[in-house]
């Protein structure tokens, strides 16, 4: 049997933004990271995901939780250099 490390070991996203995309939907890590991996398939899902993202930190902000925001923008400056958004966006 599989070990949540194991799986996220596998996903192509670090544990940080699956975390924060698990908090965002609602849904347990392990279903996020299958969800992150459906979503990398397509540009569409890479710009679903930065989304995520930028709404968690609107969120952040919205409930002055600022140091909470700034460790959004380091999870967000992650994806953004492993998975920028499509050109065509």
């Amino acid at each position: 049997m599989l070990s949540m490390q194991d799986i996220l070991d596998y996903c192509d996203l670090n544990d940080d933004v699956i975390e924060v995309i698990a908090d965002h939907t609602g849904v347990p890590m392990i279903v996020a990271a299958e969800m992150s991996e459906a979503l990398l398939c397509s540009p569409e899902g890479v710009c679903r995901l930065h989304m995520m993202l930028v709404e968690c930190m609107k969120e952040a902000l919205a409930r002055q939780r600022n140091e909470r925001v700034l460790e959004l923008m380091e999870v967000y400056e992650h994806l953004r250099r492993s998975h920028p958004l499509p050109s065509h966006f």
